[in-house]
């Protein structure tokens, strides 16, 4: 297998750490790029390459681009991992929380992915792999704005990938379902902070209590997701999705074939 110059953004933890894991197990040159620069000195110690960048801020991005093609002069795998997602009511969801999660969900990564282009389409070749989610196509209570990224990041990888295969660029979509990172507990206190006490509160005790069951019974870890990145790598000719993770195919199963009016029923009853 050919050797790689790879970036994973999101690399302290959850999927980000264990693909980078996975790819330096691949034997390829690694850079991991996060805000918390010290939760990847498990990653440093085995051969990867650690930037500190934070996804919102343009100068961190420029760096982060620039010491790369000091160093390589190129880049060949780029892995958009870095995001979160903000729970809460859109009614009770300020629009400056929501603006955040648009720029690291969407217009950051867009940034980043910007400034590789034209470096992947000197060499004719690349290839850049957007995390989106199974929560891009389908939709749940109290996630507007996390599900309004992962729509976008969709329908923006779709085009992206039909303006960059003329250059030799291939554009990848992984889209996870349950997997067990920090997802859970970062949401659940934000969400009950912005809706837990209002006209909402019971529609939040449902969703928590829907995602606590359903984490108990079924989720897939991380690795899963790293060696589908790993999958896509190697391959010369990869998928432009690959649904993987506990639930992720059969969720999308069910909205491609159920009614809108049916799919709700379905996730509303989960949530009782």
């Amino acid at each position: 297998m050919k050797k790689q110059i790879i970036l994973v953004t999101g690399a302290s933890s959850g999927i980000g750490k264990a693909t980078a894991f996975q790819l330096l197990r691949d034997g390829h040159t690694v850079y991991v790029a996060a805000r918390r620069l010290g939760q990847m000195d498990d990653l440093k110690a085995k051969g990867a390459i650690p930037l500190s960048m934070d996804i919102t801020q343009e100068e961190d991005i420029l760096k982060v681009v620039a010491r790369i093609e000091q160093d390589h002069g190129g880049l060949d795998v780029l892995v958009n991992n870095a995001g979160y997602a903000i729970y809460g009511s859109v009614e009770e969801t300020t629009i400056e929380d929501a603006r955040r999660q648009f720029e690291v969900n969407i217009f950051g990564l867009a940034r980043l992915t910007q400034l590789f282009i034209p470096l992947m389409r000197r060499q004719q070749s690349g290839t850049i792999i957007n995390i989106t989610s199974v929560g891009g196509k389908i939709y749940t209570p109290m996630g507007a704005w996390y599900h309004a990224t992962k729509h976008a990041l969709e329908g923006w990888s779709d085009c992206l990938r039909l303006e960059l295969k003329q250059f030799g660029i291939k554009v990848v979509i992984v889209e996870p379902g349950i997997i067990k990172t920090e997802f859970s507990d970062v949401m659940n206190q934000p969400m009950i902070d912005r809706s837990g006490k209002g006209p909402y509160a019971a529609m939040v005790k449902s969703v928590i209590a829907a995602g606590d069951r359903v984490y108990q019974r079924t989720f897939s870890p991380p690795e899963v997701i790293a060696k589908t990145i790993s999958k896509a790598v190697r391959s010369s000719k990869p998928k432009t999705r690959y649904a993987t993770g506990a639930l992720a195919k059969p969720m999308i199963f069910l909205r491609r074939w159920l009614s809108d009016g049916m799919f709700d029923r379905m996730v509303m009853s989960m949530s009782k």
